[in-house]
């Protein structure tokens, strides 16, 4: 590395030590920053000169950043196997993707029913979209639409898509101040039915316009609402620059849903961030092992081990700072593909 560009990121690592805040809410592209609340910001000045490096490391590539990891790897033990990488890899798979799945501390409760009852969802739309598709909804997941259940909800490889759009229509249904007074509104100009995650709600029994914010079936304690707000304000998607609290796709409106649950059933702030780490690995698999293969590389840690606020957080999860990651990635030969890449913002 040049004298010259090993200065350069040493004054930006300097200089990024004073800047590591920003506000989350903002529904426009944003510099991506690796940010902690404001409440659990380290004291410690090596733990922020870290997240500081961290930050320019995903950020600076192509200025220096990426010759940390590019030259380390370019001095990879050339005896290494191809096998011994697609080991590594399915290894990555399986920690993003837990083949037992995640267990979301929740249950799903009567919101089946309700949702049926408010028509969220149209019972034999829904069961025909599945059937269609060859993936058949089980006995267990009829039983939960009809009937509800207090089971603890589990996401895994086989009913992702099926919590996708459960959690879409709740989302989508459920009267709350997010979509009654949050950034889908003020952003509609009075068309609500122009954005994804509605217009593209074709399940339901009644349009997607009418269902909107149309129910009570998840009600907020003045606690609750803080919680979910402050959450959903700070979860995003590599599909678009936008957190969940603008929730304008599938992906975003189905995170609202199961935040909205959780935030019902008194989670706490750390749980619904780890929730949506691992929700969001199962909805997005091939973006999210690139976000691990990121956070291993540059922080030597491993995604169970990653901090979810920074996992979810809009510098590598939105659109824009998935792209930088996945930029500095390529240059610096640390790409690797999932085995589905997921990711629609249609029924699925």
């Amino acid at each position: 590395m040049l004298l010259e560009e090993r200065s350069e990121i040493i004054r930006r690592l300097r200089i990024s030590e004073g800047h590591l805040r920003g506000e989350n809410m903002s529904i426009e592209p944003q510099a991506p920053e690796l940010q902690t609340p404001s409440s659990e910001r380290p004291r410690n000045k090596t733990m922020i000169a870290r997240k500081a490096l961290f930050l320019l490391l995903v950020f600076i590539a192509g200025f220096g950043g990426g010759y940390f990891v590019g030259r380390q790897s370019m001095h990879t033990d050339p005896s290494m196997s191809e096998s011994g990488n697609k080991d590594k890899t399915m290894a990555l798979i399986d920690e993003i993707n837990p083949p037992d799945g995640y267990k979301i501390p929740a249950t799903f409760g009567t919101v089946g029913p309700q949702l049926l009852a408010a028509g969220g969802i149209d019972y034999e739309q829904f069961v025909q979209l599945y059937q269609q598709a060859g993936r058949p909804l089980s006995e267990q997941q009829l039983a939960l639409l009809t009937n509800g259940s207090n089971d603890q909800i589990i996401i895994n490889r086989d009913n992702a898509q099926f919590l996708l759009n459960f959690f879409w229509a709740l989302g989508l249904t459920n009267q709350n101040p997010v979509l009654t007074e949050g950034p889908m509104v003020e952003n509609s100009q009075g068309q609500i039915g122009d954005f994804a995650s509605t217009g593209g709600w074709t399940i339901g029994a009644r349009p997607a316009t009418e269902l909107y914010a149309s129910t009570p079936i998840i009600s907020l304690t003045e606690a609750q609402q803080v919680r979910l707000v402050e959450v959903a304000s700070a979860v995003y998607r590599p599909c678009c620059n936008n957190p969940t609290h603008f929730p304008d796709c599938n992906h975003g409106m189905a995170m609202l849903g199961l935040l909205e649950l959780m935030a019902s059933q008194d989670a706490s702030v750390d749980a619904m961030f780890e929730a949506a780490k691992y929700v969001n690995a199962f909805w997005y698999p091939q973006q999210m092992l690139e976000i691990a293969t990121l956070f291993q590389a540059t922080q030597n840690v491993g995604f169970a081990q990653a901090d979810a606020r920074q996992v979810v957080g809009a510098a590598v999860s939105s659109g824009s700072g998935f792209q930088s990651v996945h930029q500095w990635l390529a240059a610096n030969g640390l790409l690797e593909q999932a085995p589905n890449s997921g990711g629609s913002c249609g029924v699925q």
